[in-house]
């Protein structure tokens, strides 16, 4: 199965979240810049503000699409141990990429939202969206940043995820929704027909759009 594209795919994870419709504890994250577009579909779906949540990953050296981990607004970070090891990185190199992706954490944070303030988290339900998941290191810093701004409850929302992947997370939060579990993910880009890059100005137009229809409900 492949979705035809993110819109898509974020009209599909928004018929299983009925359930939270309506609901002024609700707040949909996305984590950018794939998972924009699917979140905005489920906002608009559920009649819920929208928001990013910033999370950047930390790359092997010379194998950047491989997470050795990642870190998250407010000083959060995760390392995935197992890659680690694997590849035997040392302590310094994880420092030196975490200190170089930290920059770009903070300048995202000022192209997105601009003067807009980041949503409050503290006793909300979050329904925290991508546009899939592969070692879930960018997942787990989103959701232990969450927890320490104590949100009340974490709903993770993904199109697809690796089996192995989906069980690692789900006594991790308090709801798991994902439409695909495949054995063996490959390529994310595998499982959409489209799958575009989105650009910084694209994620701005969305979060002003969903912005604008929050205002006007």
């Amino acid at each position: 199965m492949q979705f035809k594209d993110r819109t898509a795919a974020g009209q599909m994870l928004a018929n299983q979240l009925s359930a939270y419709a309506n609901r002024r504890d609700v707040l949909v994250l996305a984590l950018p810049r794939g998972g924009v577009p699917v979140a905005y579909e489920v906002a608009v779906a559920l009649n819920a503000p929208l928001d990013v949540f910033l999370v950047q990953k930390l790359g092997v050296p010379g194998c950047e699409d491989l997470a050795m981990g990642a870190i998250a607004s407010g000083g959060f970070r995760v390392i995935n141990s197992e890659v680690v090891a694997a590849h035997r990185i040392r302590c310094g190199i994880v420092e030196r990429v975490a200190y170089r992706e930290r920059w770009e954490l903070q300048r995202r944070e000022l192209v997105y939202r601009g003067n807009r303030r980041s949503l409050d988290v503290y006793d909300s339900t979050i329904i925290l969206v991508d546009d899939g998941i592969a070692t879930g290191a960018t997942m787990r810093a989103a959701i232990l940043a969450l927890r320490q701004q104590e949100a009340k409850k974490i709903v993770i929302a993904v199109p697809v995820a690796p089996a192995k992947t989906y069980a690692q997370l789900r006594p991790e939060v308090d709801e798991i929704f994902c439409l695909l579990t495949p054995e063996r993910l490959y390529a994310l880009r595998a499982w959409y027909y489209k799958f575009p890059a989105i650009a910084d100005q694209q994620v701005q137009q969305i979060l002003e759009l969903a912005n604008q229809s929050q205002l006007a409900a």
